[in-house]
């Protein structure tokens, strides 16, 4: 006879009690440490022309991405570009497209592309960028920044995102 057979049918009501809590302790802190070894999920959706806004969305990515560094969590954050989005992926300005550079975009590009691809680059933030933005302006695949994946579709990818337990977040 094993020593859980034995305890559970010929045991004291303390071993039992033993064994029971044993099994309660289990039971509960298996979620957790199941839930800490998960890797946190963010979907950024970008679909705004404010530089401003968007330098305000690559802090809120910087400040999340040192949280969990210094925390030993792994972290997948995807930044889904949809619309005007598009004007922080590229170097062209988008001349006679909906999207053309402002003045503002113009005195802050620089320091946006560095600061984006550096989250890109060093972090692995993965750039996704909506195709049909893209071809409903004829832009060319090589005008995009090399870390930009191309999804068919930018709404439908944020949904597909979020039913894969992604976190949504629009910055205002």
């Amino acid at each position: 006879m094993n020593e859980f057979s034995r305890l559970y049918t010929a045991g004291s009501p303390a071993r039992l009690f033993t064994l029971v809590l044993v099994m309660l302790t289990i039971l509960i802190l298996t979620p957790r440490f199941a839930a800490a070894e998960d890797e946190i999920k963010v979907a950024y959706h970008a679909d705004f022309a404010d530089p401003r806004r968007f330098s305000a969305m690559l802090t809120s990515i910087n400040n999340m991405m040192n949280y969990y560094e210094n925390e030993l969590v792994d972290a997948d954050v995807r930044i889904v570009f949809v619309a005007h989005g598009i004007r922080f992926l590229t170097d062209d300005k988008l001349e006679n497209t909906p999207f053309t550079e402002d003045e503002a975009l113009s005195e802050r590009r620089d320091n946006l592309k560095g600061r984006l691809l550096s989250q890109a680059k060093a972090r692995g933030v993965k750039l996704e960028l909506c195709d049909i933005t893209r071809t409903q302006i004829d832009l060319p695949e090589d005008a995009l920044y090399e870390q930009v994946t191309l999804v068919p579709s930018g709404v439908v990818r944020i949904a597909e995102l979020q039913q894969q337990g992604f976190a949504y977040i629009k910055i205002e």
